[in-house]
């Protein structure tokens, strides 16, 4: 694979979301997003990286000689040489999580890929770039991750999920609070959700799906970065 990847770090940490949150994981967070959401705990993934090959990569995960990788930013379909990457990780028997936007097709990934689409409610302020052919698009092996800062984020989001009846077509339904965001970066900051009312509209709701907190986050310094 000569093909280069804009990447902003490689490191082994545990999985903090999604359904495999707890697992230990190599992470590769390219560089890049046309996205600004209002809670983004990455912006120094906006503009820092450098540019490596996709075999040097690839070989710096396998150093790792842990089975699952996860593909994250930025937005990591942004760069076309990133599908040639996860069919040579998915073919070295790696399971291979893409965390994606949900603005960008998620239809050229390798099947084998368990994509897990974010899509933005509306407290985002990304909302309108969602590709809802994205949803015909999901595999029973992939995830849907909504991440909610207020109750107009819930509504959105749980109308999504049923009238789309996206737990009949997903793996799980994920639903974060967001955390607070530190002041002064790129984005001014978010300041945070209560999971407990996360929790409590959820039960109320009887709703179908799987609450979730940053477990890295409860580890380690919520600024910390490469964990």
């Amino acid at each position: 694979m000569a093909d280069r990847l804009l990447i902003n770090e490689i490191f082994h940490s545990i999985q903090g979301e999604s359904t495999w949150s707890g697992c230990p994981c190599v992470f590769i967070r390219l560089r890049g997003c046309h996205l600004r959401c209002s809670w983004c705990d990455t912006e120094y993934a906006f503009k820092e990286g450098e540019s490596i090959t996709c075999d040097d990569v690839l070989q710096q995960v396998l150093a790792f000689e842990t089975p699952l990788v996860q593909i994250t930013g930025g937005e990591p379909l942004l760069q076309d040489p990133v599908l040639g990457l996860m069919t040579s990780l998915c073919d070295t028997g790696r399971t291979v999580l893409l965390e994606t936007s949900g603005a960008c097709d998620i239809s050229v990934c390798d099947e084998r890929v368990i994509r897990i689409v974010d899509l933005k409610p509306p407290g985002s302020g990304e909302c309108e770039r969602n590709d809802m052919d994205n949803i015909a698009r999901l595999r029973p092996h992939d995830e849907v991750k909504f991440v909610i800062g207020d109750r107009t984020d819930y509504e959105w989001s749980r109308d999504m999920i049923n009238s789309h009846h996206l737990p009949d077509r997903v793996r799980a339904v994920l639903l974060s609070p967001v955390f607070p965001q530190a002041k002064g970066l790129e984005i001014a900051g978010h300041g945070g959700l209560d999971p407990a009312e996360l929790a409590a509209w959820i039960l109320a709701d009887r709703l179908n799906a799987r609450m979730q907190v940053q477990l890295h986050k409860s580890i380690w310094d919520p600024q910390a970065r490469g964990v």
